[in-house]
């Protein structure tokens, strides 16, 4: 099975389009169920996402960890994708100062 994990830094007051990009499994390959985990280390940010045309999550405020979700009991988000569907995690930071967003998506190929 597939998984994203990532980690990153969100500046004061910038947004990151797609914590995913450039993954490999950014875009499906076929048809499959993507389920998402998505943690913030302070108070503040808010993330969307999406899943091809799907809107997974409106605009929300993630929990505060400072680890990476756990599998499966933090992974509150599914979806199932397409082929050639995207898969995008934005997130926005309007505090005044950087906050570490850690995600991981667990992606299970439908036969």
């Amino acid at each position: 099975m597939p998984v994203i994990t990532r980690e990153v830094s969100v500046a004061a007051g910038a947004i990151n389009e797609n914590i995913f990009s450039g993954s490999a499994f950014e875009f499906a390959r076929q048809n499959q169920v993507v389920s998402l985990g998505v943690a913030q280390a302070a108070t503040g940010g808010f993330a969307n996402i999406q899943s091809g045309g799907d809107v997974v999550a409106e605009e929300f405020s993630p929990p505060i960890l400072t680890r990476y979700p756990v599998i499966p009991d933090e992974m509150y988000f599914n979806d199932v994708m397409g082929v050639g569907d995207r898969l995008v995690l934005r997130y926005r930071n309007p505090t005044g100062g950087a906050i570490i967003v850690r995600a991981i998506a667990q992606i299970q190929p439908i036969a």
